[in-house]
């Protein structure tokens, strides 16, 4: 009769072990929750900030990979047309691709007969312009980047002050529930603040090369239609 009820108990056991894990996840996203809030009013200030930075880097990806679509074959394009004079070609084919490398070659072309100084000025103008629609929300990402570890560092500033309080208040009578709030809200904004941080640290120095690399292709095209200019092509045909 021992036997049967130590496999009785040994089954409801094992049943309670396995019924046991169906509510973790139920109870994790609780957790996470209540730990959230525990950080404090900074941690929603934290999670504006990592939307704002995940935003900024997918909306910079969008532009630069749009800009940087450029068909190899485009300067030798513009090349045999002004070399054959067909002007009014070269023209339709820039506006034909809307990126930066095409609307500097095109200012360039509604210069032509001019000096060459008046279109290389013409020219890096619109460069200039272009690199700074580029740019544009960088900095805002590179705050982002510096300022969300300092927020968490205000956290946790704000969390060991508030730990110290309750601990002078509770005189004599220290108990560790007393520091748990305050010692919650300066780790788990530390976190926050780096995880922040780091996102965007991470996306402003990705997008900051991908905006040198297009700064390298504009530039490229630049002399290379000057080369073509200096070459007097003749007139449309």
């Amino acid at each position: 009769m021992i036997l049967p009820l130590l496999q009785t108990d040994s089954l409801s056991e094992a049943a309670q072990a396995i019924a046991t894990p169906v509510q973790q996840p139920t109870q994790m996203s609780e957790s996470l929750w209540s730990m959230f809030n525990m950080g404090g009013p900074l941690m929603w200030v934290l999670l504006a900030l990592s939307f704002l930075a995940i935003y900024l880097i997918g909306r910079k990806w969008w532009m630069l990979k749009h800009a940087s679509e450029i068909d190899p074959h485009f300067m030798q394009d513009i090349r045999d047309y002004m070399n054959e004079g067909k002007i009014k070609s070269a023209l339709t084919l820039c506006q034909k691709y809307d990126n930066p490398v095409a609307r500097m070659i095109e200012t360039g072309i509604h210069r032509m007969g001019r000096p060459m100084a008046d279109i290389q000025s013409a020219i890096e103008n619109i460069g200039n312009v272009e690199v700074a629609r580029l740019e544009k929300g960088l900095p805002i990402l590179a705050t982002i980047a510096g300022g969300a570890p300092m927020i968490g560092f205000l956290g946790t500033v704000t969390g060991m002050v508030k730990a110290f309080f309750n601990m002078s208040k509770a005189g004599n009578n220290i108990d560790i529930t007393l520091l748990s709030d305050g010692i919650y809200t300066a780790m788990l904004t530390t976190v926050g603040g780096l995880v922040v941080g780091i996102i965007a640290y991470f996306g402003y120095n990705w997008l900051t090369s991908k905006v040198s690399d297009l700064v390298y292709k504009m530039e490229s095209s630049t002399l290379e239609f000057i080369d073509i200019v200096l070459h007097e092509p003749g007139e449309d045909q």
